[in-house]
């Protein structure tokens, strides 16, 4: 449940990895050391980490007597460090795929969620679409459970596109 995540499928999957970590992951610990100074950087190793087995758990509990099932890839962890980043920043542009538009971090997150959730249902490929889920929604709560306030802030930012 937790050295899949340092397996990789292919150059590409680990290359999207550790791209969408480093465009993310830096945004993310460097705010939590504004917030928690040296406690930052360990707060940001303990999502990432703990984020390796939570974001698999549902798979573990779905496949528990698939002995032929198989997982690879830090994807969960990522998606929480991405998912730790919306929060705290809901209104940065993210760019999908070279598409020279960029989409509210918010927008994404949600249509985000909902593509894992139908992907995850259809079950047509071999991406770990759950763990993508799941690895999200860790991700923000548990940045939210650390800053509480970041609720008020996420969804002021959100609102003030309406002003």
């Amino acid at each position: 449940m937790f050295t899949y995540a340092f397996l990789h499928g292919d150059w590409g999957h680990l290359f999207i990895n550790m791209f969408v970590l480093w465009m993310f992951g830096n945004l993310v610990e460097e705010t939590y050391a504004q917030w928690w100074e040296m406690k930052g950087t360990v707060l940001f190793l303990f999502l990432y980490l703990t984020a390796i087995v939570i974001s698999t758990l549902s798979d573990v509990k779905k496949h528990k007597e698939n002995y032929n099932y198989n997982a690879v890839g830090a994807s969960g962890a990522v998606s929480a460090i991405l998912f730790a980043s919306i929060l705290i920043y809901p209104m940065q542009k993210i760019y999908i795929f070279f598409i020279p538009i960029g989409v509210p971090a918010f927008i994404f997150g949600i249509l985000y969620l909902l593509y894992s959730t139908y992907m995850s249902k259809k079950q047509i490929d071999n991406i770990g679409h759950n763990a993508h889920f799941w690895g999200g929604v860790y991700g923000f709560f548990f940045t939210l459970l650390f800053k509480k306030s970041l609720i008020v802030s996420f969804f002021v930012q959100i609102l003030q596109i309406f002003n």
